[in-house]
């Protein structure tokens, strides 16, 4: 049963939750300090569950739709389901209950989180499509995390507003930028198998000229939310700690050294989400 379990936490990477998971708690509580509304174990645990089984059918979609591509790439061929450590048919299996669980935690969250569930799912599980015809396939992964701030303040107000709006937007831009990086490794492969990346079509340093650009305005979001939002001083260390995490990335991968890619991915994209959601929800707690 555990080894079951550990397979399937691998297919979906569940580590990675680190880097959207702050952020969707990072909207519930600006709901419920800044927007009105009121804290609620139920509506936080929902929220939370909501997270897990999109990101879980999302992931798992990724790796069923791109299993015989998988095969080809040796630095993904050890995965799951080209692997043979899942079957195609149970990774769709599991894909299916965890769309359906997630809308159906929607259900008991409130209306316009069920009505808006399908597009929520269209974009997650639509985004392991577009690297087939548009290099823009980062800012597609990138819009689905961004969902996350959104979706926990709505869960919580029922409205739209605008600074959480900032935040996704943040989110989207940052998601983004370390993606096009990530993806560097995969730069001859694409162009190999006639995949779409921001690598394969800009090349390595205008990829990573495209990176900078796009975590230029999430630093710049940053600061805006930060004076938009009247945050305070714990507020700005963390703020100052996603920046430094954010440069840091760009003075780690060089277009002829790729050899510390992993190192920013994980490491510097964790810290900088997970220290910037805690000292942005102190803030709104504490001060």
């Amino acid at each position: 049963m555990i080894t079951t379990i550990n397979k399937y936490l691998s297919l979906v990477k569940f580590s990675h939750t680190i880097f959207a998971m702050p952020f969707a708690l990072t909207g519930y509580f600006m709901a419920t300090t800044k927007g009105g509304g009121s804290f609620s174990w139920a509506t936080f645990g929902l929220v939370v569950l909501c997270m897990v089984f999109a990101r879980s059918a999302a992931m798992a979609f990724n790796r069923w739709l791109d299993m015989d591509i998988d095969k080809l790439n040796p630095r993904t061929a050890k995965r799951e389901i080209p692997a043979g450590v899942i079957s195609p048919q149970n990774a769709m299996f599991f894909i299916l209950i965890n769309v359906m669980l997630f809308v159906l935690t929607t259900w008991f969250i409130n209306r316009i989180c069920f009505f808006l569930s399908p597009i929520a799912l269209m974009v997650v599980l639509g985004y392991s499509y577009t690297k087939r015809f548009t290099a823009l396939c980062h800012l597609v992964l990138g819009v689905g995390l961004s969902l996350a701030p959104i979706g926990a303040y709505l869960a919580v107000t029922g409205e739209f507003a605008l600074l959480p709006v900032l935040v996704s937007v943040l989110v989207l831009c940052w998601v983004s930028g370390f993606d096009i990086i990530y993806s560097l490794q995969d730069e001859d492969f694409d162009k190999s198998q006639q995949l779409n990346s921001i690598p394969a079509w800009l090349g390595l340093s205008g990829a990573l000229r495209f990176s900078e650009l796009l975590h230029v305005i999430a630093a710049a979001l940053v600061i805006t939310i930060g004076i938009y939002g009247h945050y305070h001083w714990l507020f700005w260390i963390g703020a100052a700690v996603f920046i430094v995490m954010l440069i840091s990335q760009h003075l780690l991968v060089k277009p002829n050294d790729l050899s510390r890619v992993n190192v920013m991915f994980m490491t510097t994209n964790g810290i900088a989400s997970v220290v910037f959601a805690v000292f942005v929800i102190a803030d709104m707690l504490l001060m």
